[in-house]
Parts: C-alpha cells; sequence; structure tokens
C-alpha cells in the first residue's frame, strides 16, 4: 500500500499481523516496558518493518529510539516514518539525499468520532469535507483528512522541530485523484536552512478498511530542497 503512494526512492515494508511471541529489538524494550500487550505488539511489528525498509538500504540492524516528540531517530543520512493502526503496521525510509523528510499513517477506514472533528478542522475544512462527501460519499472524508493531517506533521517535525497542531494546516483533497495539498499556517523555517514549508503535499490510498497516507520533502541538488508534487 505505502509503495503506490511514495515515489521510487522510498522503500517500505508493512505487515497486516503481528508474529506471536516476537520480542522486542534489543536496545527498544524499554521503550514500552509498561505498554499494553496490544501496544506492545504493534510497536514491535512496526519497528521490524522499519528495520526491513533499512536493511534495504544497506543498513545493518540496529534499535530505533524515540526523540522528544515520540518520532523514530533514524541513523545519518536516513529520512522515515513509521505508522501502526488496527490491521496495519508500515514503514518508509529513503536516503535525505533523495528525500529529506516523509510522514506516513494508517487510519481504518471508518467516521471520526463527532467529538474529535471539531478538534481537527482548520476554518474551510468542514465545508471542503461537505464537497467531498457529495463527490464521492463512499470515502470516509474526515478520516482521510486527519490521516492526511497526521502525516503531514510527521513530515514536518523533522525539518522544523517545531509543534504543527491540526488547526495549523489546512487541507485540499482531491477527490479524483486522492492527492491533497495541505496550507500550513505557521512559520516553517526550516532547521536544515532549506526554504521554509508553506505547502506540503501528499497521495492517500483507501484499501482493505484502511486509509493510509504519505506525504514527502524531496532534496534537489540543483537548487536546494523542494517539496516534491504529488504524482500523477
Amino acid at each position: 500500500m505505502l509503495e503506490a503512494l511514495l515515489p521510487s526512492s522510498v522503500v517500505t515494508a508493512e505487515a497486516f499481523a503481528d508474529e506471536a511471541g516476537e520480542q522486542c529489538f534489543p536496545g527498544e524494550e524499554d521503550l514500552v516496558a509498561t505498554a499494553a500487550p496490544g501496544r506492545r505488539n504493534e510497536f514491535v511489528t512496526a519497528r521490524r518493518c522499519a528495520r526491513e525498509a533499512l536493511a534495504s538500504l544497506g543498513h545493518p540492524p540496529v534499535a530505533i529510539r524515540s526523540g522528544p516528540r515520540r518520532e523514530p531517530v533514524w541513523p545519518d543520512g536516513v529520512a522515515g516514518s513509521i505508522t501502526h493502526c488496527s490491521g496495519y503496521r508500515g514503514a518508509a525510509i529513503a536516503r535525505t539525499d533523495d528525500v529529506v523528510s516523509l510522514g506516513i499513517d494508517a487510519e481504518p477506514h471508518a467516521p471520526l468520532p463527532p467529538r474529535v472533528i471539531g478538534a481537527v478542522t482548520a476554518p474551510g475544512d468542514v465545508e471542503h469535507l461537505a464537497e467531498l462527501t457529495r463527490a464521492d460519499p463512499s470515502v470516509h472524508w474526515d478520516r482521510v483528512l486527519f490521516s492526511a493531517k497526521e502525516a503531514v506533521y510527521k513530515a514536518w517535525f523533522p525539518l522544523t522541530r517545531r509543534w504543527l497542531g491540526f488547526t495549523d494546516a489546512r487541507l485540499a483533497i482531491d477527490p479524483a485523484t486522492h492527492t491533497f495539498t495541505a496550507e500550513l499556517g505557521i512559520d516553517g523555517t526550516r532547521i536544515d536552512g532549506g526554504e521554509p514549508l508553506t505547502t506540503l503535499h501528499g497521495r492517500c490510498l483507501i484499501s482493505r478498511d484502511l486509509v493510509v497516507t504519505a506525504v514527502w520533502v524531496a532534496a534537489d541538488t540543483t537548487s536546494g530542497v523542494r517539496e516534491m508534487p504529488p504524482p500523477g
């Protein structure tokens, strides 16, 4: 599913079930020492997916620790993202020579709880969701919007090291191409000196009762860093 969303320079790995009795990788046990069994299992499987993707890029297996916002900490020269939800775990990895940041998210394809919608929508989002529902009522667009904003944050944070709230990103989703653009409403100055982030682009896929979204920022060796437009 992730491979269908991301450029060829990104390596992905995913799983739809956990392996019974699988143990934490050495150096990661403390990260889920007090977690419930379900949370522990999804953590172990998702981290295994990440190591499988890293191996495809020639990296040896290593513990993937968490940063201050619980973001995965990758080896030097690597950008990556991890996601998990009921029935799905996935990871996406790229060399920073190709992609300087990326974010993925997976969610069940089901309506958001009504109490959540008000907390995750920016001005204009509610009206946009109504338009999307008229265009294709078979899709739970509120869940797509939620997942897309999660992916946007995961791509945003490594480049800015700042919080980005749900209401700080206004989404425009194309129901025909399943691509989206996030207009960012706060300072997008980057810690790597690249072009400030004002918009991010991504894609979404709905399959197997899941919503999967992906956002990436590509490296351009001739003109600095630019946002990669969605394919298609």
